[in-house]
Parts: C-alpha cells; structure tokens; sequence
C-alpha cells in the first residue's frame, strides 16, 4: 500500500475569491470544519496546475521544507448556481467534480526578501527544490512564500513542470539546466547549496519519487485534447524527476554560479 495519501473533503461553504494572478483561487470551508485555500480545475492552466501543485508540494515536504497540507477537494454544481459573480460562477461550473485545496494559514504574511528571515539552509533547499521542479515562479515579484508562526511556508508551485504543457520536449528539459534560477528570490540568502544538495539527494529516493506521482489521480492526468494514459504521464513525471535528482550537482553548480 502506498505510505503517502491525500485525505479528500467536501467543499461545504465558498467563503471570498483571493483575486491574485489569473487563476482565481479562493477560500473555501470543508466538511472537517477547516477552511482551505482551494485550487480550480477549472482556471486558466487547468488541471496541469493541480498535478504540479500536488507534486512539487510533496517534493518540498519530503525534503524537509513546511507546506500546508494538502487535500483532495470535491465541489458540487450547487456552488456555481448560487454564485453572484459571472466570472466566478464559470470556474465553480468548470470546476465542479475532483480539485486541490491547501490548508488555510489564517494570518499568514506574504513573504518579503527585504525585511523576512529565512534561514540559509531552508533557502539553499528551497532555489534547490525550483531548480528540480523547474518552478519559474518564485521571484521578488511574486515570491509564493508566507511567513506563518515565525516560520517559512511554502505555496502555489503551479507553475512548475512546464514541460507538461506540450509533452514532447520532457525529455530536453529533464537533462538540461534551469537558468531561470538567476532570478529566485532566495538565491543571495542561499549559501548551503552543497550541503542541502546532499540531504537532498539521500531523501529523495526513487521509491519516495514514485510515491509522490502516484498520489496523482486519473482524473488529473485525463485530457480530451491528449491521448497519452494517465500511467504513462506518471512514468514521465517520475523520470523527470529522477533525472534532475541524479543531475543535481549540475544543477547546484549552476545556482552557485548565478549566485557570483
């Protein structure tokens, strides 16, 4: 049996859109009373967003890094029907059937490079963790990063793995670099990259990797436009990651690079 699994919740009560980036997220309540931030199927980037969310989330918390926790999320068609706004009335009808939520940080502070702490170790795992997942979002702009209990949490890797969006090229990006690393917003606070490269490497077990793509369900991997099985998407996933894995002193030279 799979060590790793996701609990799934009913959406019971949409609370208020958090009207940041396109996608539309939104604070939602769930039948376990907890509120969470849920991420839509139906937004722009589509359930490739939600595997990416799913995956590099699961990445960062097994190599030690603090996420919410996840959740598998099932919305109803009666949330859309009851909806005033036309725009967000459209993506919960879009949306309805099998999401993605985050638990709720309630006070959480979003992340900023000038007056936050982060330690240099968490920072090295974190530009590490990006440059494996190829995550291009987690920049002074939009740093994707909260401050929650004096500690740092991660959010929203949606935007990682952009191979995905065309399948063709995975194999050119899992053996090649991420130069997009020069402009994290960890970089210059990162001055562990060896150390943390190693703790990495030893948690970061084939086993482990395909654990994590295993909690992907069907229905993520399914698309009308796509004929690949949701297995072999797996097994794609699976292999991207383990080659990064394994070309991660290259990678770490890299960002030491960029850091000089």
């Amino acid at each position: 049996m799979n060590e790793l699994e996701l609990r799934t919740v009913n959406v019971t009560r949409y609370v208020t859109p958090l009207r940041e980036g396109g996608s539309l997220p939104a604070i939602v309540e769930a039948d376990d009373g907890f509120l969470y931030v849920i991420k839509f199927r139906g937004a722009g980037q589509g359930k490739k967003a939600l595997v990416a969310e799913l995956i590099g989330g699961e990445i960062a918390r097994a190599i030690g890094l603090k996420m919410p926790e996840l959740v598998f999320m099932t919305l109803d068609n009666s949330f859309g029907q009851s909806e005033a706004d036309e725009e967000i009335q459209d993506l919960l009808k879009f949306s309805v059937g099998l999401n993605l939520g985050l638990h709720y940080l309630s006070g959480a502070i979003t992340y900023d490079p000038i007056v936050s702490v982060a330690d240099s170790m968490t920072a090295s795992k974190v530009v590490l963790l990006d440059s494996i997942i190829s995550n291009m979002d987690r920049t002074v702009r939009n740093t994707n990063m909260l401050n929650w209990n004096k500690e740092l949490w991660l959010i929203d890797h949606g935007a990682s793995f952009y191979f995905h969006h065309s399948w063709t090229t995975w194999e050119k990006h899992a053996n090649g670099t991420f130069p997009l690393i020069k402009d994290h917003v960890m970089l210059d606070r990162a001055t562990e990259l060896e150390t943390a490269s190693t703790e990495i490497k030893s948690l970061l077990t084939d086993e482990l990797i395909d654990q994590i793509v295993e909690l992907v369900p069907d229905d993520f991997l399914t698309e009308e436009s796509n004929p690949i099985p949701p297995s072999e998407k797996r097994n794609v996933y699976a292999t991207f990651l383990k080659t990064k894995i394994s070309n991660l002193d290259k990678l770490t030279k890299e960002a030491n690079d960029a850091r000089k």
